[in-house]
């Protein structure tokens, strides 16, 4: 059974996690109207992505007898400069919520809640990952500077991604 400061966190993770589906929803809608859809394909699939991830919090707290509690969330931007502020903003999310999970782990294993720290190993490790890709289409933009031609080749790239 989970403690209730462990189950107050973890439904708050859930509302994180949704809150970043809801983010990257935005940032593909925003990716469309400027005519990227492989870059608004790949923030829709990193939508799902988060939405999944916020179930896979909400299943965990029901297996170990806990309640789920859902809260508001919060309106993501809805505006934003371009491709590489899109995907720099989506590279500074995924930092915060490396560290929300991290915050997360230390609290579960001051509560000596080994169950809590071996189900959250499986985030850590998604976040390096999360980390990762966000942090290599901000590279990949800045090489591309003001290339067109590059930009496409990138967008076409990105919407290549596929689903997890």
């Amino acid at each position: 059974m989970l403690s209730q400061s462990l189950q107050k966190a973890i439904n708050d993770q859930i509302k994180d996690e949704l809150y970043s589906a809801y983010l990257y929803l935005s940032m593909s809608a925003y990716l469309e109207t400027i005519h990227l859809s492989g870059s608004a394909r790949w923030m829709r699939l990193q939508s799902q992505e988060e939405a999944s991830h916020a179930m896979k919090f909400f299943d965990y707290v029901l297996e170990r007898e806990g309640r789920v509690v859902l809260q508001a969330i919060e309106q993501p931007p809805q505006k934003f400069k371009s491709m590489l502020d899109v995907f720099q903003q989506a590279l500074e999310h995924e930092r915060k919520v490396t560290g929300i999970i991290h915050r997360l782990y230390d609290l579960a294993g001051k509560e000596r809640d080994y169950a809590t720290q071996v189900m959250l190993q499986w985030f850590i490790t998604e976040q390096v990952e999360e980390e990762k890709n966000a942090g290599e289409v901000v590279d990949q933009i800045k090489m591309i500077g003001d290339q067109p031609a590059a930009l496409f080749f990138l967008d076409k790239q990105l919407g290549a991604r596929e689903a997890e």
